[in-house]
């Protein structure tokens, strides 16, 4: 007689879930994941579309209040400021007009002579002339040029000194307003295009070298000309539309000099133009991309 083998006990079977449960349990879990994600990315979305339009109108009028400011407003200089080169001006616009009212009770002219600024300023915008008459620069400087279109040499930027194969020892000296001196060097038959300069912290100071004849040689800041046969001696706020021509069949050099505006709280104007040059060193070149540096 056959042993007979016990059988192994069987093991239940687990439960078969229907595919449509596995479906729905696979969208849930979908849903959990791609929620947050949307939200992520939703979110942001909704907060641009709903403040973009409204910084952009406040820019925008803010821009439309500083171009206003130049005195010829024709469609090409409110095209040139808010699409060309006047950008980082209207970028700046804000910062700018809230500088006109810092250097209240100063109004901002546009257009100065010397006497228009405070006893300092004008001696030290003196004291440069006479530095700069007792010099033979413009000799110097022709042997630099060559066939050089438009040139610059810098001896003191935003109050640091820069090294120079002409010595001037009066230009590297400490100034307690003028923070830029330069010279501005145009060849024959050579001008600049229409252009804003960015900020308003300082005033642009020119003194043309060499004695220029007839009307060929100017300025032109809006709608005033100014003719370097006339005077020598021009202030102005650059972030104006200006543009400078040389017409003649002989070099035009200027002094090239940034003051700081008066202001009742100097020390604040100095401080922003020491930020500025810590912050726009590297990309000094790009705002002078079309001049040649010499040194």
């Amino acid at each position: 007689m056959e042993a007979t083998l016990p059988q192994p006990a069987a093991v239940p079977s687990e439960p078969t879930v229907p595919a449509k449960s596995q479906t729905k349990r696979y969208i849930k879990k979908a849903i959990k994941r791609i929620i947050p994600l949307l939200l992520f990315i939703a979110v942001p979305i909704a907060f641009e579309i709903y403040w973009i339009p409204i910084v952009f109108g406040i820019y925008f009028c803010f821009g439309l209040i500083d171009v206003m400011r130049n005195t010829r407003r024709t469609i090409g200089t409110i095209d040139r400021y808010f699409f060309g080169n006047g950008f980082f001006t209207w970028f700046l616009a804000p910062f700018n007009l809230l500088l006109d009212l810092a250097c209240l009770p100063f109004r901002n002219k546009g257009v100065y002579n010397i006497t228009d600024l405070p006893q300092g300023h004008q001696d030290e915008i003196n004291a440069l002339i006479e530095a700069t008459q007792k010099r033979d620069l413009l000799a110097q400087l022709e042997s630099k040029m060559g066939d050089k279109k438009r040139a610059m040499i810098f001896f003191k930027w935003y109050s640091k000194n820069i090294d120079t194969t002409l010595d001037v020892p009066e230009f590297h000296k400490k100034w307690k307003y003028i923070r830029t001196i330069g010279i501005s060097i145009f060849n024959k038959k050579s001008s600049t295009g229409k252009h804003f300069g960015p900020l308003r912290v300082s005033l642009r100071v020119l003194y043309n070298i060499n004695t220029m004849e007839g009307k060929n040689a100017y300025i032109r800041v809006g709608s005033h000309t100014h003719y370097w046969s006339e005077k020598k001696l021009f202030i102005f706020d650059d972030t104006l539309q200006h543009r400078s021509v040389n017409e003649t069949d002989g070099l035009r050099a200027c002094m090239f000099v940034d003051i700081l505006r008066p202001s009742l709280v100097p020390w604040l104007n100095r401080a922003i133009l020491t930020s500025v040059r810590l912050i726009m060193a590297p990309f000094r070149a790009v705002f002078y991309q079309h001049w040649t540096f010499i040194k």
